[in-house]
């Protein structure tokens, strides 16, 4: 791993003292407030066994989702430098990052910090940023979408989630904490699988197969209308374009994809 952009911290140097595990790594110059993160996810027994797992398989399978959406993942990211800030910097968050899929489309230079609920995507996540040293890396924090309290406001240049907003709790306090630490003039990039329109057959057996699918998939929900919870979050401009994802799970074909800007 690049030390010049990444170190590894003592959670007890640095406010940290409460994590159930040490994974967590910034940039000594960051402004995230490491005073304020919270542990939320149990690390043990089976709940832990189970997160090992799902971090696991979610790695295997970023592959072949990235293989299969390449060039969507490619247009989505592809007018990221627009949004640098003055300085010529871009500072971007990611949101459920994972083990890190879309680091390979981010621009040369782009600061990165990762935020992810599972704890156990570390590995993962250390080795996607071994092989994607063209990008900075500010810091992994193990926290929910609808808690960044521990980021400033207004303090990032392009906010990321892909495949996220299927699985948070609330969609709707996520966007606002998405625009609150947004500074004006910011992107949100999203890209979603979700509901199928109203009357077909494939809405029928997404809300058939939701409760299996969402206990299976850690949350994931196959009948959110995300593009509406989107239109209402207050973004000054909406960019979105509904797509049929190809070769995938007929259950999660249809997706959105694009950006707003605040």
């Amino acid at each position: 791993m690049n030390e010049r952009h990444l170190v590894e911290c003592d959670p007890h140097s640095t406010g940290l003292a409460n994590y159930t595990k040490s994974v967590i790594y910034f940039n000594p110059m960051s402004s995230v407030h490491k005073e304020q993160i919270h542990p939320e996810m149990e690390t043990t027994g089976l709940t832990g066994a189970y997160r090992r797992l799902f971090a696991l398989l979610s790695y295997n399978s970023t592959f072949i989702y990235n293989e299969k959406m390449h060039e969507f993942k490619r247009e989505l990211f592809r007018n990221l430098p627009r949004f640098r800030s003055g300085d010529g910097t871009l500072r971007l968050l990611e949101i459920g990052c994972g083990s890190g899929a879309n680091f390979q489309y981010y621009p040369d230079g782009c600061t990165v910090i990762c935020i992810d609920p599972n704890v156990h995507f570390d590995r993962y996540l250390r080795k996607n940023m071994e092989e994607n040293k063209h990008l900075c890396y500010e810091g992994f924090l193990v926290e929910s979408g609808e808690r960044l309290t521990h980021v400033e406001d207004a303090s990032v240049d392009v906010v990321v989630c892909t495949l996220v907003l299927c699985s948070v709790r609330n969609v709707r306090k996520v966007l606002q904490e998405v625009r609150r630490v947004l500074r004006t003039g910011g992107a949100f990039y999203f890209l979603e699988h979700v509901v199928s329109e109203c009357s077909s057959w494939l809405r029928f057996l997404q809300f058939v197969l939701n409760p299996l699918w969402s206990r299976l998939g850690e949350g994931c929900t196959l009948t959110r209308a995300t593009w509406r919870d989107l239109e209402a979050a207050g973004f000054s401009h909406l960019h979105i374009q509904h797509i049929s994802a190809p070769k995938m799970s007929t259950v999660i074909t249809p997706h959105i994809m694009g950006y707003c800007i605040k």
